[in-house]
């Protein structure tokens, strides 16, 4: 029966993660109109889904993220705590896309081990630099990805729509841009997702650059011919470039995330059947197929969180969802080298911001930048207290 409620759980965690996560690969794409709510979510269904089958296998770190000491508790004790912390993490997650604001799933995880690790350990079996750390991403994740999305929306419309020849500009600059952006987000995922040595992935993503750089300069070619507004063509070669950045996005969500909703299913499944509690995590194929699926169809009921990030926060064009992209993708990869805890929910929003304050102040609606910031230092408390109540009344009925 454990093991049931368990898959079931991670199924409908899957479910969330895909809704609300869905946004930090095709809001962008969408707010721009680079391709319809519909399209973003057939296209995001099938990449999660494969993302997930082909590379969510890695082994996930301790099951716990790090927060409490599972060398203090029994089997049983991390066994229910697990499920607690599924069903407080879940709980949020649908109710924060059920308002349409996007949170972080993995901070949510977070919480719901800290919720029923307090109740467990007390406030010394909490490690509380972990936490703090976590906290601390709140703040330097949107900053960062904020700054870089000005930086590269600054430099691109300074390099190529602010010149004197804009159509002469766009064929030097655009493939520029275009090479670097994949440079950075072929690298991030050969050295995050398949776990090649930083060389090796350095190596590929650069080949993979240039490549696209010259192929770009090749299309460029052919849209200056047919079209002789400069404007309407670099946008047009953006909206091109938006969809397969997007499409990047969810590939490497799939990839990366569905841990979070396997690897809970998985530690349980191991603690049940064996007794023990397990270091690290291999998630099996079963696992992946449910957490998959659960993404993919979760999808389906991210239209709000795609409007709120999309849409509601600035206007996008393809030139800028496309700065979004490219941004969330470089500050993920410069985080990962320097070794900080980074949310892509939330460096996304501020890539998105960041664009907006490119353009000016009054470009960017803060009232609703203000409530998603208010929903992230939400995530954790909440759903602490949340599972830390589930935990409390399954040990009173259960009495382990």
């Amino acid at each position: 029966m454990v093991i049931i409620l368990t898959g079931l759980l991670g199924f409908l965690m899957a479910f969330a993660i895909g809704a609300n996560d869905v946004a930090n690969s095709m809001a962008t794409a969408v707010g721009a109109k680079a391709i319809t709510a519909k399209q973003a979510a057939l296209i995001a269904m099938f990449m999660e889904f494969v993302g997930a089958i082909m590379f969510g296998s890695h082994v996930s770190q301790t099951i716990i993220k790090g927060i409490i000491q599972p060398q203090k508790l029994s089997p049983q004790e991390l066994m229910y705590g697990s499920l607690a912390a599924i069903l407080a993490s879940t709980v949020w997650i649908l109710l924060a896309t059920g308002w349409g604001y996007p949170v972080s799933t993995t901070h949510s995880i977070v919480g719901g081990m800290l919720g029923f690790g307090l109740v467990e350990l007390g406030f010394q079996g909490v490690n509380w630099r972990s936490l703090s750390m976590i906290v601390l991403s709140w703040i330097i994740s949107p900053l960062l990805g904020g700054l870089l999305a000005f930086v590269i929306f600054k430099t691109m419309t300074f390099f190529v729509f602010h010149t004197k020849d804009p159509k002469k500009s766009s064929k030097v600059f655009v493939p520029v841009f275009i090479g670097l952006a994949v440079f950075t987000m072929i690298t991030l995922f050969l050295w995050r997702t398949v776990k090649l040595d930083v060389p090796l992935a350095l190596f590929w993503g650069t080949i993979s650059a240039v490549a696209s750089a010259l192929f770009s300069i090749f299309i460029m070619k052919n849209y200056m011919r047919r079209n002789h507004d400069e404007y309407e063509t670099v946008e047009n070669f953006f909206r091109k470039a938006q969809v397969l950045t997007s499409c990047y996005v969810a590939f490497s969500h799939g990839a990366n995330d569905v841990a979070n909703a396997a690897g809970p299913f998985a530690a349980v499944l191991i603690i049940a059947s064996t007794g023990s509690i397990p270091k690290t995590v291999r998630i099996p194929r079963l696992a992946l197929f449910l957490g998959g699926l659960g993404i993919s169809l979760g999808v389906l009921a991210g239209k709000r969180v795609i409007e709120m990030v999309g849409e509601r926060i600035t206007t996008l064009t393809n030139t800028r969802g496309f700065t979004v992209d490219f941004s969330t993708a470089t500050t993920v990869l410069l985080a990962s080298a320097l070794g900080m805890p980074v949310s892509t929910t939330h460096v996304v929003v501020g890539a998105v911001a960041g664009v907006g304050f490119a353009r000016g102040l009054e470009m960017v609606n803060v009232g609703i930048l203000k409530n998603i910031v208010i929903s992230w230092f939400l995530v954790v408390p909440t759903v602490a207290a949340s599972s830390a109540g589930v935990y409390y009344v399954l040990k009173l009925v259960l009495k382990f």
